[in-house]
């Protein structure tokens, strides 16, 4: 049997608050699943990867045992109250710090509540698509609009740790839209704002064109928008979803220089390219964060593809995790658990010793990260 290597300290990259309010077994268990939809008629999000990760890691903490029904769990969660839950399965996480992205809507917790319920230091994300949203809602020209959003980010970047793009990676443009194009595309952008707002007193809005928000943020506002936070030096961290890396490799190549690192959210299944975009560029850092949550029982074999092709100190520890706090527990325990087999099969082979071994652990898991974000060492 492999031995594995213990993965300590982990900072959290990339995630979210978690719900102040109590609740039942259909609302937990849509939190649970990744689908925007629910689960087909008689069937449940307890039985995915996720699901038997959170009864399997959770239960204990909260005085049951391992693997128990998920009624019988969530009447333990509602006895012990939410408060006491996030407290119990966050500090059990053992994550010593958490980047907080408060762009998502809803009754979630910010950094500092983060901070008191886990025991960690925590720092605000902020996300561009909502800074935008923001700073339109105060704004009656679109020139004032522009003249605003440059003040806010500024502002914004005065406190946060990192700036982080939810938009369409394919639209990052190697170079700053052309003004004529930013105001036209920021009038459109503002003029659909305002269209939807009238249709929503009017009882006729529908849902949400993306998460979190209404209109998606117009190419050329989006261009400006990153390339705004690239000038402030802050790292910016870019989602891909099922994004193909490749489309980012030009705004790669045109930010190299500026003093801004990019973070690469959420690769898998691209988690190849994204390595390899990573590994290409000194400023391109890689997420790991999604490999153990998307891939279950493979996420060792996968995390090793990663590794064959960045440099490890290229790779990011992330949970995305999102108003459950058995979802940030379940993250941290999944990714020390695949990355120590990793590590731990590299060192039966012989191929590294244990104490470098030990040494990309903690690279990995928390200083990589420390680095990159300016958090004090710990």
């Amino acid at each position: 049997m492999t031995d594995t290597v213990p993965v300590a300290d982990l900072v959290d990259q990339n995630c979210h608050g978690v719900l102040r309010a109590e609740l039942g077994l259909g609302t937990f268990e849509a939190r649970l699943g990744a689908a925007r939809a629910p689960a087909a008629p008689g069937t449940t999000f307890f039985d995915t990867q996720t699901g038997f990760a959170v009864r399997r890691w959770c239960p204990p903490l909260l005085g049951l045992e391992a693997h128990c029904p998920p009624a019988r769990y969530l009447a333990r969660r509602r006895e012990l109250g939410v408060a006491e839950t996030s407290r119990r399965l966050l500090r059990a996480a053992g994550v010593s710090a958490h980047l907080v992205d408060t762009g998502l809507p809803g009754d979630l917790t910010g950094p500092a509540e983060m901070a008191t319920a886990a025991g960690s230091e925590a720092r605000e994300i902020v996300r561009l698509e909502v800074l935008a949203e923001h700073v339109a809602d105060t704004s009656g020209t679109v020139e004032a609009f522009l003249v605003n959003l440059g003040e806010a980010v500024h502002t914004a970047a005065s406190s946060a740790v990192a700036f982080t793009s939810v938009g369409a990676a394919a639209y990052a443009a190697p170079e700053p839209p052309e003004p004529f194009r930013l105001r036209a595309a920021a009038g459109r952008w503002l003029a659909r704002r305002e269209t939807e707002r009238r249709a929503a007193r009017r009882g006729m809005a529908g849902r949400a064109g993306r998460e979190g928000g209404g209109a998606p943020v117009e190419p050329e506002l989006l261009d400006h928008l990153r390339w705004s936070a690239v000038a402030c030096g802050l790292p910016l961290q870019l989602r891909l979803g099922t994004a193909d890396p490749a489309c980012l490799a030009d705004f790669a190549a045109a930010t190299e220089g500026y003093g801004c690192d990019l973070v690469l959210l959420y690769g898998y299944p691209h988690h190849r390219q994204t390595a390899a975009l990573a590994g290409r560029h000194p400023h391109v850092y890689a997420d790991l964060g999604a490999v153990p949550a998307r891939t279950g029982a493979r996420a060792a074999a996968v995390l090793a593809e990663v590794m064959e092709l960045a440099p490890f100190g290229k790779l990011l520890f992330s949970s995305g995790a999102q108003a459950l706090p058995e979802l940030h527990l379940v993250a941290a325990r999944q990714f020390r658990e695949a990355l120590g087999r990793v590590l731990g099969a590299w060192v039966d082979d012989g191929a590294w010793t244990r104490q470098d071994a030990a040494r990309v652990a903690t690279m990995i898991g928390s200083g990589n990260a420390r680095r990159v974000y300016g958090l004090c060492e710990r």
